[in-house]
């Protein structure tokens, strides 16, 4: 706290060097994010990541309920939101153009939402590529990822929020 108050008075004392008067700037509250700050009086956007590791048409079709169903509660609220389906390992079949059992659900859901994207780990897809012996590709709804894993990583320690259905 102590770092803070110093951290206004100093910001205050930039006011007043540059002869801004007294009471023409009005005391704004922010809080601090893994982003950098953000003002209290803004809403902040909903960030969501949804892993999928598993190759069961169950759990890829809960994946993309949970995301639908996100999608439509935050439109309802009127609050910003972004969703994204990270793949890797076994998961990484809901992307490919191949094997998926969602390809039809994909298409339809990447051209109807601006909020929902799909990203499948490049790890992943190589390493399947040289056990099949062929090249595979995602659907072009799906971009590749250096590393699944990681990239859950990055997008949490941005502050996003974690679900795995």
């Amino acid at each position: 706290m102590h770092t803070l108050v110093k951290a206004t008075m100093v910001g205050l004392a930039g006011f007043a060097v540059i002869g801004v008067p007294p009471g023409s700037v009005q005391a704004q509250t922010a809080t601090t994010t893994t982003n950098g700050p953000r003002h209290a009086m803004s809403k902040p956007a909903h960030r969501i990541i949804i892993q999928v590791t598993q190759n069961d048409p169950a759990v890829m079709n809960m994946a993309l309920n949970n995301a639908e169903n996100l999608e439509k509660f935050y439109q309802d609220k009127g609050e910003p939101f972004q969703i994204e389906l990270v793949a890797y390992g076994a998961g990484l079949n809901i992307f490919r153009a191949d094997t998926s059992p969602v390809k039809e659900r994909l298409a339809s859901i990447a051209n109807g939402s601006k909020n929902i994207s799909f990203s499948g780990c490049g790890n992943t897809l190589a390493n399947q590529s040289r056990q099949e012996s062929k090249p595979i590709s995602l659907v072009p709804e799906a971009h590749i990822v250096p590393t699944g894993i990681a990239r859950v990583v990055e997008l949490e320690e941005q502050g996003w929020t974690y679900v795995r259905p």
